[in-house]
C-alpha cells in the first residue's frame, strides 16, 4: 500500500501532464469536498439522541404535544 507522501507525488506527476478533461474531473472532485466541508454530516450520537427520545415517546416515558397545544403555548409564554 503506497504511503499518503508517495499517494501526493504520483497525483503531483500525473496532474502536471494532464490534459483539460483530466484537470476539470479533479476541479470537479476538489469542488465537491469543499462543499461538503461547509455542510458537515450529522454527528451519530444526534441520531442516538433522537432514537432514545423516540422510545420514550412510543413507551410513554415522555409527553408529546399536538399542535395546537405547541401554538397556545407559546402564546401563553408571551402574554
Amino acid at each position: 500500500m503506497d504511503s499518503t507522501a508517495q499517494i501526493r507525488k504520483t497525483i503531483h506527476s500525473f496532474i502536471d501532464k494532464a490534459d483539460e478533461r483530466i484537470l476539470r474531473i479533479f476541479k470537479g472532485i476538489i469542488d465537491a469536498e469543499e462543499k461538503e466541508e461547509n455542510h458537515p454530516s450529522v454527528p451519530e450520537w444526534f441520531y442516538e439522541e433522537l432514537d432514545k427520545r423516540k422510545e420514550d415517546h412510543l413507551s410513554g416515558k415522555s409527553r408529546s404535544y399536538t399542535w395546537e397545544e405547541v401554538k397556545e403555548r407559546a402564546k401563553s409564554a408571551l402574554k
